[in-house]
């Protein structure tokens, strides 16, 4: 009896141990086979890319183009240089040009938050020459703007050459670099982004939709912009928050309409279904005091200037560890907003992200007795470490 009772414990052991390490380590599928040129899924939060293919490979990105354009006018709106309500005199360059249209007239003035509409929802080049002009005075110093933009993103593999996509030497962009701008767009102004949900938009007594099928299929969806030409193929860049988890597709490349938004659908869908975004800690949130030689003040608080969040497989949550390393020697004065360590996060033991940890207050230099009694006492430390 004792014997078969060892061996059911034993057993009983081993299982609930299986079970526990299964319940632990997170099973995920290989990545669905995309039908697109170049594509990926970026975490809008963290910046994390979940999926990718050739997405630092430079492409055509044909209407996608209009998202720098319709940043460009978001990026100017905040800073007050224009307004919704200006009226936008439409140049002969502008009515001619070809293309997707809003079929706005030469010799009118159209509200600019009527052609931003237009770029936005109905992907007109008119409107995006309009308010190239409006902006810079002409399509190649805005597009030269755009570039500058493009540059302080950090989207290192583009350069734009006008402000519609249309076909043009040196014009091209990359899925990631996309993505990036997409996430600029979303959180730098986010006022303005709900017009990148509206299904359809009238003006001159012309009603279109957005090309973007992916809001009529999937109500988590609530952007961005489709773009097409014969040498890029049927784009999408496309947004969904999902409890809470914001994700970032770009499709490039794809044959049809339905192509981009299949493939599209594919992507987010496996992306919210393995993974997930943990927000850690927050923006100013205090994580560390460490000792201040020679202030005014003996501790300083440390934290992130920035909140922290981190992309993982579902499930290992609780496999994720975070670290602090503080300097081991502050010395007054000490500037807010200065590094003074590190955040690390790893997750089974390897490094998800590494932040800086940075002063959230100043602290100046106490007085003089006090800093010469620091350095000494310092002094010593150092010959006995």
């Amino acid at each position: 009896m004792q014997r078969l009772r060892t061996a059911f414990l034993t057993f009983l052991f081993l299982f609930l141990s299986v079970g526990h390490l299964q319940a632990a380590t997170a099973l995920i599928p290989s990545a669905p086979q995309i039908s697109a040129t170049s594509y990926l899924v970026m975490d809008a939060d963290t910046g994390k890319l979940i999926l990718s293919s050739r997405s630092d490979e430079r492409f055509a990105p044909a209407s996608l183009t209009k998202m720098m354009t319709s940043y460009l006018v978001e990026y100017e709106l905040d800073k007050g240089n224009i307004s919704k309500d200006d009226l936008v005199l439409v140049s002969e360059k502008a009515w001619r040009t070809p293309g997707s249209r809003m079929f706005i007239k030469e010799g009118t003035q159209v509200k600019l938050d009527d052609l931003l509409k237009g770029i936005i929802i109905q992907s007109g080049n008119d409107a995006s020459v309009a308010v190239a002009e409006h902006i810079a005075g002409s399509e190649s110093a805005f597009a030269d703007l755009m570039n500058q933009h493009a540059k302080l993103l950090g989207m290192n593999n583009t350069h734009f050459n006008n402000a519609t996509g249309l076909p043009a030497e040196g014009h091209f962009s990359t899925a990631k670099d996309l993505a990036i701008l997409a996430k600029a767009i979303i959180q730098k102004f986010p006022e303005h982004y709900g017009v990148y949900s509206e299904k359809y938009f009238t003006y001159n007594n012309i009603r279109q939709p957005n090309r973007n099928k992916l809001l009529w299929r999937d109500r988590t969806v609530d952007g961005i912009k489709t773009g097409h030409t014969d040498e890029a193929g049927y784009c999408l860049v496309a947004s969904a928050k999902r409890d809470g988890m914001r994700l970032i597709s770009v499709v490039m490349g794809t044959s049809s309409e339905e192509a981009r938004a299949q493939e599209s659908q594919k992507v987010l869908a496996y992306a919210f279904r393995y993974f997930r975004t943990h927000k850690l800690y927050g923006a100013d949130e205090i994580l560390s005091t460490a000792k201040v030689w020679g202030g005014i003040q003996d501790q300083v608080r440390l934290g992130l200037d920035e909140s922290l969040a981190v992309t993982i497989p579902r499930g290992q949550a609780d496999q994720l560890n975070a670290t602090m390393d503080v300097d081991k020697v502050i010395k007054a004065p000490v500037v807010k907003g200065q590094e003074y360590g590190a955040v690390r996060v790893t997750l089974n033991g390897e490094d998800v992200v590494r932040v800086p940890l940075v002063a959230m207050e100043n602290v100046e230099e106490g007085g003089i007795l006090k800093q010469i009694w620091h350095t000494i006492m310092l002094f010593f430390m150092s010959l006995i470490s």
